[in-house]
């Protein structure tokens, strides 16, 4: 890719003590701002998997979030010289670059289609499940229909702001303050935000199973 520029490493500027995020990927990071491209292919692999996931489960399209995964990881590479690993961890950072694209994706398409396993379950200590349609099977695909319509409006009933929340809190377990890093709000309110989230959700499938059943 053109954009991966031959960098200074810019660890030897700092004490490692109090570096943010694990060694191996402070160490590709460093490899990647010497150039080194099998560096950036070893930072793109160890990473994909939750960027995708994230992206998903706030768009809930499996196109939107490919595209979405594929501008992050190259923002994130163009950009590389500019994070700081002492300021916050490499994750956190591509969790707040993939919340923002998000969004921007959101603004010009709308798309709330999100499946959750555990749709009819009022359990609230049981995490909601992001479910991607390719790794269903057929007859997976089958019973997931008749939860599909309920789940999705039980989401409607949640802002942009309570599901970002409630996605990061529930399917990527990030505490209220890294979710408070990511969305740029203190950790109260990330965790206030949760709660509301948690009985929006509860409330509208309570009522929804009720319509249902009656």
């Amino acid at each position: 890719m053109a954009f991966w520029t031959k960098e200074r490493i810019w660890l030897n500027e700092k004490t490692a003590a109090d570096l943010k995020g694990d060694p191996i990927t402070i160490a590709l990071i460093a490899r990647c701002l010497q150039g080194e491209t099998l560096a950036f292919e070893q930072l793109y692999e160890r990473h994909v998997s939750y960027i995708y996931r994230l992206a998903f489960g706030l768009l809930q399209h499996r196109e939107d979030a490919e595209e979405v995964l594929q501008d992050v990881f190259e923002y994130a590479f163009r950009s590389l010289k500019r994070y700081d690993p002492h300021k916050s961890a490499f994750k956190t950072w591509l969790y707040t670059i993939t919340v923002s694209r998000c969004r921007n994706k959101r603004r010009r398409k709308w798309l709330p289609i999100l499946s959750l396993s555990q749709g009819q379950d009022t359990n609230q200590d049981r995490p909601l499940e992001v479910v991607d349609d390719r790794v269903l099977l057929p007859e997976q695909h089958m019973t997931r229909q008749s939860d599909q319509e309920v789940v999705w409006q039980a989401l409607g009933c949640l802002s942009d702001k309570l599901r970002e929340t409630a996605i990061l809190r529930y399917y990527e377990e990030m505490t209220y303050q890294e979710i408070g890093e990511i969305l740029g709000i203190p950790a109260k309110t990330a965790e206030s935000r949760m709660r509301l989230a948690h009985k929006a959700l509860r409330a509208a499938l309570q009522e929804f199973m009720e319509d249902e059943n009656s």
